[in-house]
């Protein structure tokens, strides 16, 4: 079995298992119910603080989201497929939420700093909705933020591709609140509708 090959199946289970993975990152307490009982409450161990540069070349912070809802989204420009598709299925659910959207910023972080300059960022950020922020940043910056987020992403040769490799990462879409905790994520292959529903409800009560 190709490197490559198991690189993919390796990719696929970490997206795949993201849920559970989301699920089991979790800081944990208890409290004791009316009834005597103890009941364990947990807090999905995602996000944190990070500093990166927009597609705009502003400095944009944890702290810099703060007051609005957030939907991050880790991918690349030389993606090929899920990236673009999930950049369009949420300017897309953007459009449905109506005037509900401006209580949410859309973030799509790269994972791929070395080719994704704020330059090529803004160009490829052009074909979707110009409320996305596309973010960037050293390669110690984008590791401290995807460990943050719990965001696996690994190059893999390829020499078809400009730079000789391609970037297999995770592909959820975390909603956070305004204060910058976790509320959900939404799977890669949500549809817009699925995802403004999701919103709207996510923000009726959060």
């Amino acid at each position: 079995m190709s490197i490559r090959i198991v690189a993919i199946i390796l990719s696929a289970f970490v997206v795949g298992a993201g849920g559970a993975l989301l699920l089991n990152s979790t800081s944990t307490g208890s409290a004791i119910t009316s009834s005597g009982a103890t009941k364990t409450t947990g807090k999905a161990l995602i996000g944190g603080p990070f500093r990166m540069v927009s597609h705009k070349g502003e400095a944009v912070t944890h702290k810099t989201l703060e007051g609005r809802h957030t939907l991050m989204f880790f991918g690349f420009t030389h993606c090929p497929d899920i990236c673009p598709a999930s950049l369009q299925v949420t300017s897309e659910a953007l459009e449905l939420l109506g005037d509900t959207a401006k209580d949410v910023q859309p973030v799509f972080v790269t994972v791929d700093p070395g080719r994704d300059t704020p330059e090529v960022l803004k160009s490829y950020l052009e074909d979707f909705d110009d409320r996305i922020i596309g973010l960037t940043g050293t390669e110690a910056q984008t590791n401290t933020i995807a460990k943050a987020y719990r965001i696996y992403h690994a190059k893999v040769a390829d020499p078809n591709s400009e730079g000789g490799y391609t970037v297999d990462h995770s592909a959820y879409l975390y909603l956070m609140s305004p204060q910058g905790a976790y509320i959900k994520h939404f799977p890669p292959a949500v549809q817009a509708e699925e995802l403004a529903a999701g919103l709207k409800a996510a923000l009726r009560t959060s």
